[in-house]
């Protein structure tokens, strides 16, 4: 569900196209990707809505902190749901992290890219993101509201 969120239906490794700069994301820009130039260095977090969002409207899919998933990790997706559940069978007790961040260079950035940590493991590039399901549709007319 994070990577799908974060391509927003784009096949390339970020929402925007195949190369990343610090004009679009907040990472360490002391290091390149796929021929872009290093960029800044910005050392924190910037507000939310910094860069443009995805196709979706999500903001910081690719930058600024890690986000905690309800997946737990695991070392390939050998075994893993087919139907986007959260694959919760635990198999190292670590959790799986995404988007990239300020701390870490652009290969972390890619949509496809995972990390992994111990679920009380504190960084001050970690954090979260608020997320619900869609709104349920309202009843037909003469139905009665839940």
């Amino acid at each position: 569900e994070w990577e799908y969120a974060c391509r927003a239906g784009a096949t390339t490794p970020f929402h925007f196209g195949a190369r990343l700069s610090t004009a679009l994301a907040n990472f360490d820009g002391n290091y390149t990707y796929n021929g872009s130039a290093k960029g800044e260095y910005r050392e924190k977090t910037l507000p939310v809505g910094s860069f443009p969002p995805n196709a979706f409207g999500l903001y910081d899919m690719h930058d600024n902190v890690l986000e905690w998933c309800q997946d737990a990790w695991h070392d390939n997706y050998e075994g893993a749901p087919q139907d986007g559940a959260a694959w919760e069978a635990e198999a190292t007790g670590s959790r799986v992290l995404r988007g990239g961040s300020w701390g870490y260079g652009p290969w972390g950035c890619r949509a496809a890219y995972r990390d992994n940590y111990p679920p009380d493991y504190r960084l001050n590039y970690i954090g979260f993101r608020v997320c619900r399901g869609s709104p349920i549709e309202p009843p037909a007319a003469g139905l009665p509201r839940r």
